[in-house]
């Protein structure tokens, strides 16, 4: 029987070595792969030398451009006109260029949508611009799409209220994390890793509130934190990596590590992981995290709590996440990392992800001749 070909488009690739997007797709081809025909299209984060055709069973398409930023619009209108021509779906991870979509009723062939993180055209770094752009995008997609996806059931309420659309919840996978060790190689390069710490990874966005987090551990010089982010992307991180980087003896200001098995020493490690992001669906770093069996706090919005089953410790400003931190005890942490590693096994598993996913290529593609 012929394998059905499935493309996804809005990732910078696989290896995945960015982001959610990225992981997500990797992992859907790890599991899938033997069943269906992937391609996954890859930007020039890939050098000449690091391209193959294929990985883990899909066929790997470079194109010479950026993911982000402008070059992305153009980037995806090219991933799609190809997989138009090669593919019967078309598995979208962020809609960048939801206006060329009503064309797919030239092609007729089957859109599945994935809309990210909750209300993307609301995002505080976006020019008023950006986000008119962003919100048009994200509604002609879903007004295009045979199906939406929410990765969180608050974003699929919003799709409906702001769209009429409905979506199928599925979210994202965490446990292609290992548990690591400590090295004497790593602690030359990572000092912190000799000491207790606490742990947050994110972009430098203000929306993931770094600031609220570094104003608070400035007050708690005996509690460490290392805070690790993609500091030169934008000028919110250089100027928080300019005025907090080598100022508290706590504080460890660390530049984005991709190589994963130096990110798993880390992450394995931490006493506390704490989530700051506050306008994300169900975000990869929180399930991951939760998947490392480590205490996980959180900043107070729904998305968050729906993530953790409202089984978690939240706050909402620098004042309650210092209160926070000064009053959890051993106990409390003990049984926050059993809890959040329970949720993670029972619903943030690839097995789980991409079965969701090959359930709902198989529905859609019962439709195609």
């Amino acid at each position: 029987m012929k394998k059905k070909k499935v493309a996804i488009i809005g990732t910078n690739g696989i290896p995945a070595r960015y982001g959610g997007f990225e992981t997500l797709a990797e992992n859907l081809v790890a599991q899938l792969g033997d069943k269906y025909e992937f391609t996954v299209y890859c930007s020039n984060i890939y050098k000449k030398h690091e391209r193959r055709k294929t990985y883990k069973n899909a066929k790997l398409k470079y194109i010479p451009l950026k993911a982000n930023g402008f070059q992305s619009i153009l980037y995806d209108i090219i991933n799609t006109f190809h997989a138009w021509y090669t593919a019967d779906v078309l598995l979208v991870l962020g809609p960048a260029v939801g206006f060329i979509l009503p064309l797919n009723k030239l092609f007729k062939k089957k859109l599945i949508i994935n809309h990210g993180g909750l209300n993307e055209w609301e995002r505080e770094k976006l020019s008023t611009v950006e986000k008119k752009y962003a919100y048009y995008s994200h509604k002609l997609a879903a007004k295009s799409a045979n199906v939406n996806i929410a990765d969180n059931f608050l974003l699929k309420e919003s799709l409906k209220q702001n769209f009429n659309v409905e979506a199928e919840v599925i979210e994202y996978g965490g446990d292609h994390i290992t548990k690591r060790n400590i090295t004497d190689s790593l602690i030359v390069k990572y000092p912190f890793l000799n000491k207790k710490y606490d742990l947050s990874v994110s972009r430098a966005q203000k929306d993931n509130n770094l600031h609220l987090l570094l104003n608070a551990y400035a007050k708690l010089p005996k509690r460490n934190l290392v805070l690790i982010s993609n500091w030169e992307i934008s000028e919110y991180g250089k100027e928080l990596k300019a005025k907090f980087k080598n100022r508290y003896p706590n504080i460890y200001v660390v530049d984005s590590i991709y190589e994963k098995k130096t990110l798993d020493v880390i992450r394995s490690n931490a006493e506390l992981y704490i989530h700051t992001h506050s306008q994300c669906g169900t975000s990869p770093s929180l399930v991951e995290a939760m998947n490392y069996e480590i205490p996980v706090i959180c900043f107070d919005v729904g998305t968050n709590r729906a993530t953790t089953k409202n089984q978690s410790f939240y706050f909402h400003d620098e004042e309650t996440l210092i209160q926070l931190l000064t009053s959890l005890t051993e106990n409390d942490l003990e049984k926050l990392k059993h809890s959040m590693k329970t949720i993670a096994k029972e619903n943030f598993t690839w097995d789980i992800i991409a079965n969701k996913y090959d359930k709902l290529i198989e529905k859609i593609y019962e439709t195609i001749c």
